[in-house]
């Protein structure tokens, strides 16, 4: 697989994005292990997941880091902590009523790195990542707090997700090196985030598109949403979901995108996205 940067780290070119939960609210252990284990034969190397990646609303509150411990736990089994970037985020909250609520709170953020760090069974977060801005707390204050994790040795990188050129400019400029990565929506449905992709490649920060396929329902559905995209994949022998994403790599050197996976066989094709060179051609189409 080809492989592109995270900062100073070399990871391949497809991630694996770690929300990834059944339709009862639960993540089968067994299926999960052998996701990762596909991934990680394939070329894989960045996985991600999230302080608020959990099961639903019947767990509520009590589903904050149980992806976390469920991926560690496999790590550990599979005995690859070293093979792998892990990163995770903090910022979103789950709440009693299955909700999603945002505490960007100095407070909040500190404890919410602590807490990864317990959970995931590390010394030092290779990754950690501000989830999305939290409109009761100024961005400047954000990024401050950032600025205090990233100098505390208790998080290697810090990274951005939902964050906009200003803001990812803004928190450049105070994080300076420790800051290598922005985590925002991208895909054939969601293409608003180009201007967030230049900024990216102009300061040298990794792009990490989250639901790069539309998620999971958007990606059982793509070719038929996207013909052309299906076109593509039918004169390639290929599938509309590997179209998709090697036609996001093409975008820049800096796009990494981490579609999530239920099965080993989903990641394993989008994996070999790393390897399918798109013509201008294509391209042109696919961006029409």
């Amino acid at each position: 697989m080809q492989t592109r940067n995270v900062g100073d780290i070399r990871v391949g070119a497809i991630g694996l994005g770690l929300m990834t939960f059944d339709q009862s609210g639960t993540q089968p252990r067994q299926q999960l292990l052998d996701t990762v284990r596909a991934a990680l034969d394939a070329g894989v190397t960045l996985l991600d997941t999230a302080d608020a990646y959990g099961p639903g609303e019947e767990k509520g509150a009590g589903a904050q880091g149980e992806n976390e411990r469920l991926i560690a736990s496999i790590l550990d089994e599979l005995g690859v902590r070293d093979q792998v970037l892990l990163a995770t985020k903090g910022g979103h909250v789950r709440t009693d009523g299955g909700d999603w609520g945002l505490d960007s709170s100095a407070e909040h953020l500190r404890r919410a790195v602590d807490d990864s760090l317990g959970r995931l069974g590390v010394d030092q977060i290779a990754l950690w990542q501000h989830h999305r801005p939290d409109p009761a707390v100024p961005y400047d204050e954000v990024i401050g707090t950032v600025k205090e994790i990233a100098d505390s040795g208790k998080v290697a990188k810090v990274g951005l997700s939902n964050a906009n050129p200003d803001q990812i400019r803004a928190a450049h400029a105070v994080l300076g090196d420790s800051l290598v990565s922005v985590q925002n929506q991208f895909s054939p449905a969601f293409r608003s985030s180009r201007p967030e992709i230049d900024v990216c490649e102009e300061l040298g920060l990794a792009f990490l598109p989250w639901s790069p396929l539309g998620g999971l329902g958007g990606a059982k559905d793509l070719a038929e949403t996207f013909p052309v995209f299906a076109e593509v994949a039918t004169a390639r022998g290929v599938s509309a979901q590997q179209v998709a994403l090697a036609w996001e790599l093409a975008q820049s050197p800096v796009v990494i995108p981490i579609p999530g996976a239920k099965r080993p066989q989903s990641i394993t094709d989008s994996a070999a996205a790393a390897d399918l060179e798109l013509s201008a051609d294509e391209l042109a189409r696919l961006d029409g």
